[in-house]
């Protein structure tokens, strides 16, 4: 019986491929996390239309208090889902994303709720209202956001206030004209403005951006000319008209 060199050959080389891609599998799927510690951890925060509540010292502590801050720790040991679920807990976090890299780093890439109102009343209640109408408990951090007052209930402030906040907050002029929203016992809203001893009467939350257009228009080409303190009170409540209670303290 002659021997086949060339079905031999065959076959060895079969072998050491196949132990070629088991190795290479291996190492893909484990590239040496065992030899690995985590040398940096890098938190990117995403704030939004404002200033949130979070930063990177907050939730290197958030993840230090459940014992699961990544640093110095070994890249195997380290689960970044649970990480991840860990700050999703959170109800200042909207979401949540973390993964490892080859070099030892682990990267946590947040998006925070966006406070639009904060809500300050008179039974004590205080807490914050986001972009979608969630509620978020109050926080010692100060945020530069419209104060809500008066007649407020949580199923308002979802509804409705949202409304009305989100349209300051996303118009840079009445961002920094805006300090504070009044809600009357009827539902109808009165703004409190930064500039000018006057307030001004929105009525029912409907139609705000039509509205505000209007008061923006009356800033630029009625107050500006007549003086900030003139009047005390303009209402915006009706299509196509302004009314103005002069104030008190200006001599007629």
């Amino acid at each position: 019986m002659s021997f086949n060199w060339k079905r031999s050959l065959i076959i060895v080389f079969d072998i050491v491929i196949a132990a070629y891609l088991l190795l290479a599998v291996t190492a893909f799927n484990k590239p040496a996390e065992k030899a690995k510690v985590c040398t940096e951890v890098k938190i990117d925060i995403d704030d939004g239309v404002t200033d949130g509540f979070l930063n990177a010292n907050e939730i290197k502590h958030l993840l230090e208090i459940n014992k699961m801050y990544p640093l110095g720790k070994q890249m195997n040991d380290i689960d970044a889902r649970t990480i991840e679920e860990t700050l999703r807990k959170n109800p200042f976090v909207e979401s949540a994303e973390c993964y490892k890299t080859q070099s030892g780093h682990v990267c946590i890439n947040l998006k925070q709720r966006t406070p639009v109102a904060h809500v300050m009343l008179d039974n004590c209640e205080n807490y914050y209202v986001d972009t979608n109408g969630n509620i978020l408990p109050s926080s010692r951090f100060a945020t530069d956001i419209v104060i809500a007052t008066g007649a407020i209930n949580k199923k308002y402030a979802q509804k409705q206030l949202v409304k009305v906040a989100n349209k300051i907050i996303h118009d840079s002029f009445w961002q920094n004209q805006v300090e504070q929203i009044n809600i009357l016992s009827d539902g109808s809203v009165e703004l409190v403005p930064r500039v000018g001893d006057h307030i001004i009467y929105l009525g029912a939350p409907v139609n705000i951006s039509k509205k505000l257009e209007r008061m923006r228009k009356f800033y630029l080409y009625g107050l500006n000319k007549a003086g900030w303190n003139k009047y005390s009170y303009i209402s915006v409540e009706f299509d196509n008209q302004i009314i103005c209670k002069k104030s008190k303290k200006v001599k007629r």
